[in-house]
């Protein structure tokens, strides 16, 4: 079993963290102080390590290079006060792999864990990187050649797909199979940065560039340097920072706020997004000139629904993932009910139903009910099962499916699902009442 160590001063946060992964299947082991957290370390063998930046005896900075020096194949990620990224940018250059900002969420908690114990030296070892992307349909046949082709390339790439569909995953494991694989992979949510810090976050400041800049700081360009960053949603940059994002690009140089001179930096750019770039430019929201120079090659992340083969074998690697080698089963109506569910976000929407179900099934065996995937994706799967669908049957299935979808993208707003599907409010009306969808 997978055992995790929690360093931690505050016994509420330290509770949390501990139900959160036993409930994923890991062991843990919690304390509030360095002095037992080496004392942890020397009795026994960890898969990763969760650290708060502050502690009573010390720095979370001091564990993060004690474990980077006697621990190599335990990886660190650190846990910062809201807003601190400069503590972040400082433990990812000490040798953490990632970071969580207070409140801890427990969603980005969870993919946190998950991520690190698929990293070289996070699980048993005997696997190759590439097995976190699980499935065998051609789709991801050609995603994996692709990565290896990639890993071997220094340009910058341009990760596409859906949310949910893996892009960071295949970022980690581009660079994981790099020639820089040594140096720091640095993820950055462009989305998450208030517009007034980006600049300062991006490329670091001197001591005294505004009121606050009580020191030197580095920024994320600076802690991927000989490595990876990786930009994450990076439609939502504003333009004023996409000018400058392309100098850094161009002239691979940075300038801190506050300075007068440019220092060389040798950072190989990945970065992805949800929406089309394309069209984007093409409505003046994104530079052309910066698309250009992301978008040097492009991996395409396939939505589940484009390799539902992948389906059986995801369910099985992700529940053996959270229990070990005696995971619950799915029923044969539980299995086709995924199979005929269109998963508007994919993978990650597949583990958190298979995890709530996990929690509602009686025993080890997983029904249709458990799955809570609404009655129409129910019916419909053990309808096609029996293959006895009719053609209405079909074409209400097909629109059902194209509703809940544009619903779900609306946030459950019927005037803009009506609008997305490009039909009026009264005949949205008319088709949620006839459809029967509350």
């Amino acid at each position: 079993m997978n055992r995790v160590l929690v360093i931690d001063d505050e016994a509420d946060i330290r509770e949390l963290i501990d139900l959160t992964l036993i409930r994923m299947g890991l062991a843990t082991e919690c304390v509030g102080s360095l002095a037992e957290a080496r004392a942890a370390l020397d009795g026994g063998v960890f898969q990763l390590c969760l650290t708060d930046m502050r502690l009573p005896d010390g720095e979370g900075l001091d564990i993060v290079r004690h474990i980077a020096e006697h621990y190599p194949k335990t990886p660190v990620a650190v846990i910062t006060a809201f807003g601190s990224a400069e503590n972040a940018v400082a433990a990812l250059k000490a040798g953490a792999f990632d970071y969580l900002a207070k409140p801890v969420g427990l969603e980005q908690l969870r993919t946190l864990v998950k991520s690190a114990l698929r990293l070289p030296g996070g699980g048993d070892g005997n696997e190759s990187p590439l097995h976190a992307l699980i499935g065998d349909s051609p789709s991801m046949q050609q995603v994996r050649a692709m990565i290896e082709k990639l890993a071997r390339s220094q340009a910058p790439i341009y990760v596409s797909g859906e949310s949910g569909s893996g892009k960071e995953l295949a970022a980690r494991l581009i660079h994981g199979r790099s020639a820089r694989a040594a140096g720091g992979f640095v993820p950055v949510n462009c989305g998450a940065i208030p517009e007034n810090l980006m600049e300062s976050e991006f490329f670091g400041y001197r001591k005294g560039a505004f009121t606050g800049a009580d020191s030197e700081r580095e920024g994320f360009f600076q802690a991927a340097h000989g490595g990876t960053l990786f930009l994450d949603e990076v439609a939502d940059l504003p333009l004023a920072m996409q000018v400058k994002l392309l100098r850094a690009i161009q002239e691979k140089r940075v300038r801190k706020v506050g300075s007068v001179t440019e220092e060389p930096l040798d950072v190989r750019i990945i970065c992805a997004t949800h929406r089309n770039l394309r069209e984007l430019v093409d409505k003046g929201a994104f530079r052309q000139d910066l698309y250009y120079r992301l978008n040097v090659i492009e991996l395409r992340m396939p939505p589940l629904r484009e390799r539902m083969e992948d389906i059986a074998p995801l369910v099985e690697a992700i529940l053996r993932r959270v229990f070990g080698d005696a995971p619950p089963k799915l029923s044969s109506g539980a299995i086709k009910a995924l199979s005929y569910y269109s998963f508007p976000g994919n993978v990650r929407e597949l583990e958190n139903i298979l995890e709530r179900a996990t929690a509602l099934c009686s025993g080890d065996l997983i029904e249709v009910e458990d799955l809570h995937l609404g009655p129409e994706e129910a019916v419909v799967g053990e309808a096609q099962a029996r293959g006895t669908e009719t053609l209405d049957e079909y074409l209400n299935r097909l629109e059902r499916q194209a509703i809940l979808e544009a619903l779900q993208k609306a946030e459950g707003n019927r005037t803009a699902a009506a609008r997305l599907l490009g039909v009026t409010f009264r005949s949205m009306r008319y088709r949620l009442e006839r459809l029967g969808i509350e």
